[in-house]
């Protein structure tokens, strides 16, 4: 079978569903594949690299006769749509819930479609997420386009003209588009606050570097599993909290991106017109839910504005097709590993097995039949791990109390063990031989200083040691291979003893060196 790719008809779309390297993985599973003549030049793909990887290229006309399977990026137009055969197979963005009519074409013309933003949120199906591909490269966009329109560096600088305050940036949301956002503002050097209706990724966005918004309120979070991966809508009392804390963030913050959406709605307006005239002048606002109405209130749509007190609202909607040549390598592989489950034996023939979770939720229209909206998938969702409970913070007097027991606990144990060690070591001065305790005590002695040196170190810090444990171990040896040749056979065994665990001990230090370092090192 063929699987061709045209070029997008769509305004300003630079993206394209087959790269070269695609290519050559979709002809692994025993397919022919086509390209519409220029379709991957906006994207950095030039006919010659797809001829080279053994792709047809054709013209437009050609290649919807051509192909069984088309790839797309953006839905079809409605010209497109009626060059849709029986039989054949569409795969792209589709959104059927606000293309009805379109829907109604593709089973009018027998086509099957399969939309790649239907892809279920199951763990299996994460390779196919083109949603969540193309969202981690608008989040990192986003602060990009920021940074294009804010008059200041992102990090705190001190120079000898002067010191330059940190940015300070709020996301709001923390999907994969937000938390893009936060790793992006963070590792530019700003100050980034980021909050989310559900409280239990307040970890993922700590670990980040960044801060996460807390509210003064208990809202009985969503099971992740009954929305798709997604947040809920929250209740009214909980919008009005949220907005009462945005309103005090707002003159302090330079930067807000906002991401929040809700599967099958509107965006919800969280920074209204008064949080934007509250903010400073030369602060920027960029909204990536511009296309379902903007989390701002002032949002237009594919625009830039600039308001009255100098805030820029920025409102694009082509983030990802402004980095069409990596947006393209992801898309594509998001296509390619759809085929390949459409492939099961991959012999260049498609089965479209309904049983299948993934298939199932994708497919738009089968067989002559619209089959959207997909059951519920056999296996859930990827929920969001739940809540966990706060420790309860301590008074002064509770933390009093259990430092005095923690050092009462602490007493006893080392009272214990210096009395075990005084009679052990009153037993040995009762048997051993003189010449025997003076090795001995420097045994116990090593022994103490070395278990005080190790385990006070971070736990983070143990695998670099190991190079400082090989040279200890080293002169352990030495030390050990002195004492061999003594008179005593206690002695000997000792040192023998000693000579073997230390060799264990540089011979996997070197070993774990070794594959730590092989980390670091560029392929």
């Amino acid at each position: 079978m063929r699987i061709g790719a045209p070029k997008e008809s769509a305004a300003g779309e630079a993206r394209v569903a087959m790269t070269p390297q695609s290519a050559r993985d979709l002809q692994k599973l025993g397919y022919e594949c086509l390209i519409e003549k220029g379709a991957g030049e906006k994207a950095g793909f030039t006919d010659a690299a797809y001829q080279e990887a053994g792709v047809k290229v054709v013209t437009g006309a050609n290649l919807w006769k051509e192909a069984d399977i088309v790839a797309k990026v953006q839905p079809p137009s409605e010209a497109e749509a009626k060059k849709l055969k029986e039989g054949q197979t569409l795969i792209s963005f589709f959104w059927p819930a606000q293309n009805g009519a379109l829907m109604e074409t593709a089973k009018a013309q027998g086509a099957n479609v399969i939309a790649m933003d239907m892809v279920p949120r199951i763990s299996r199906a994460q390779k196919m997420d083109a949603l969540s591909s193309m969202a981690n490269i608008a989040g990192y966009r986003a602060v990009i386009e920021a940074g294009n329109n804010f008059g200041r560096f992102f990090t705190g600088q001190i120079t000898a003209a002067g010191k330059v305050p940190p940015a300070k940036v709020l996301v709001i949301g923390a999907g994969v588009a937000g938390l893009a956002a936060i790793g992006t503002a963070t590792s530019l050097g700003a100050i980034t606050y980021a909050f989310d209706v559900r409280p239990e990724v307040a970890e993922q966005i700590e670990s980040m570097g960044a801060q996460f918004v807390y509210l003064d309120f208990e809202e009985t979070s969503q099971d992740g599993a009954a929305t798709g991966g997604y947040a809920a809508p929250s209740s009214p009392e909980f919008r009005e909290k949220q907005l009462e804390k945005f309103r005090e963030l707002a003159p302090e913050v330079d930067i807000v991106i906002t991401t929040a959406l809700i599967p099958g709605r509107d965006a919800p307006v969280l920074w209204t017109q008064d949080m934007v005239e509250a903010m400073k002048p030369g602060s920027v606002i960029v909204d990536l839910a511009a296309e379902r109405g903007g989390n701002c209130e002032l949002t237009v749509k594919d625009q830039k504005i600039v308001t009255d007190n100098g805030v820029t609202i920025v409102g694009y909607t082509d983030f990802p097709s402004r980095m069409a040549t990596q947006s393209s390598l992801l898309y594509s592989t998001n296509v390619r590993h759809m085929m390949t489950d459409l492939t099961p034996a991959k012999d260049g023939q498609v089965v479209h097995n309904m049983e299948d979770d993934v298939i199932r939720g994708a497919t738009v229209t089968h067989g002559g039949d619209i089959t959207w909206p997909p059951p519920p998938p056999k296996v859930p969702a990827i929920a969001a791990q739940p809540k966990k409970d706060k420790p309860k913070e301590l008074t002064v007097e509770e933390r009093r109390a259990k430092e005095k027991a923690d050092f009462a606990d602490a007493t006893k144990r080392q009272v214990t063990l210096l009395v075990v060690g005084a009679a052990v070591m009153l037993m040995i001065g009762a048997y051993a031989p003189e010449s025997f305790m003076s090795h001995f005590i420097v045994f116990a002695l090593a022994c103490f200083v070395g278990f005080q040196v190790i385990w006070n170190v971070s736990h983070a810090l143990h695998t670099p040691l190991m190079a400082v444990t090989n040279a200890i171990s080293g002169i352990i040896v030495v030390g050990a291979l002195l004492q061999i040749g003594a008179s005593s056979l206690l002695v000997v065994l000792l040192s023998f003893v000693g000579v073997l665990i230390a060799s264990i001990n540089i011979v996997g230090g070197f070993q774990v060196t070794r594959r730590m370092l092989a980390m670091f090192q560029k392929s």
